[in-house]
């Protein structure tokens, strides 16, 4: 039986999601919907699915450690898009669809016989989401386009890493999951258009347009100053302190107390309530001039005071600061466990999985974890028997074609 609403739980369980992209810049938007509570059937290649089924860390088990998280509290389907018949079924699946997701190449749904002009003809509400390097529309548009390349194109690369090195990347596909945030903010908005109107849309998420929307004020800075923000490895320019700082025991804190009410807590925990006064560093702007004498300043004292009667200080102070966690870090971390931000799931491989919770938290209507990303074609037959009525004979044939 389709997995009810109510089972499913979430603001948007009423919802039924037509996933159809891979890797990461769609399936992430699926995954942000999914947590919420809709309905995410994820169309795979017959034989192989989504390449995430094989990357990620992997040993000693031989499995991917990175599918069970983007494939969450999905359904796959197989089936092939590239032939008639798998496009057919994808249209008579339309037919009772809310939203679209893809993040092919521009154009390939059209090749396909599957572009917006033709499933809104099936369904005037339909949301068809779009996520790709460049866009929909430009000279680009017809590009491959990684999260990388989106990344350097809308201007992240450039202001990441140290000063005397090559520009750095992020540890984690930051561009993808950006425009795959923005493609889920999109539909949400796409979704009360249509409450309003009855018709669906187009949302165009491009990765170096949501990576530049984050890119803060350096657009305008060069515009009107001429400014070019530049790497500053572990601090931003003009802002001062904000940096990580040695103890004495070897470990590093993070401080962060660049206000300047912040700034005169953190001088009297130093037992320097003068440094606040000191017109080199009174002020924001003062700070950020002399950041790096102050930095030192902060340094020399943190040297001095060992690891957790340092937090505890700066915290009695009311001054930010933290640890720089790994995943290791979090585990073990009070605060994690207190608010579940991280949590076990069944897996029938590794008989249990921990992965991130579901953000933000709602107080009415809360998304939930269920399941972890099913194994391929897991609910082939449940969608295809459940919502396109097909038999059981036909199913058969279906599969002897190389079509699911």
């Amino acid at each position: 039986m389709t997995q009810s609403a109510e089972a499913r739980q979430g603001p948007l369980s009423n919802l039924r999601v037509l996933e159809m992209g891979q890797l990461l810049a769609g399936p992430f938007c699926g995954q942000l919907l999914a947590d919420f509570g809709a309905e995410v059937i994820k169309c795979e290649q017959p034989g192989s699915g989504d390449p995430l089924r094989v990357w990620g860390q992997e040993k000693p088990y031989g499995k991917s450690l990175w599918w069970p998280v983007v494939g969450r509290n999905k359904k796959s389907l197989t089936l092939n898009l590239r032939t008639p018949e798998g496009q057919a079924i994808v249209r008579d699946l339309v037919r009772s669809t809310d939203i679209l997701i893809e993040n092919f190449r521009p154009g390939t749904m059209e090749r396909w016989n599957l572009g917006y002009e033709t499933l809104r003809d099936i369904n005037p509400g339909l949301i068809m989401v779009r996520v790709s390097g460049y866009g929909q529309t430009g000279p680009y548009a017809a590009r491959a386009g990684y999260g990388a390349i989106g990344e350097a194109m809308g201007g992240l690369r450039y202001v990441v890493g140290d000063p005397s090195t090559p520009p750095s990347r992020m540890g984690i596909s930051i561009g993808d999951e950006l425009a795959a945030t923005y493609a889920c903010l999109g539909a949400l908005m796409a979704l009360h258009h249509r409450t309003e109107t009855g018709k669906g849309q187009v949302v165009d998420s491009a990765i170096y347009e949501a990576v530049l929307a984050m890119m803060e004020s350096t657009v305008s800075e060069y515009d009107v100053a001429g400014y070019v923000r530049e790497r500053t490895g572990a601090t931003l320019p003009n802002v001062s302190p904000s940096n990580v700082f040695p103890t004495r025991d070897g470990k590093m804190l993070l401080i962060a107390a660049n206000q300047d009410t912040v700034f005169r807590r953190l001088a009297t925990a130093m037992g320097r309530p003068d440094l606040a006064q000191d017109d080199r560093y009174a002020t924001h702007s003062a700070r950020g001039e002399n950041m790096r004498a102050l930095d030192g300043l902060i340094a020399d004292w943190t040297g001095t005071v060992d690891l957790e009667p340092l937090q505890a200080l700066l915290e009695e102070h009311g001054v930010p600061c933290g640890l720089i966690y790994s995943a290791a870090d979090m585990m073990k971390d009070p605060h994690f466990a207190a608010r579940e931000a991280i949590v076990k799931l069944p897996h029938k491989d590794f008989g249990s999985i921990r992965m991130q919770n579901v953000t933000p938290r709602l107080s009415e209507s809360p998304g939930k974890l269920r399941h972890v990303g099913p194994d391929l074609g897991e609910h082939t037959d449940e969608i295809l028997g459940d919502l396109l009525k097909v038999t059981p004979e036909r199913l058969k044939e279906l599969r002897a074609g190389g079509i699911v």
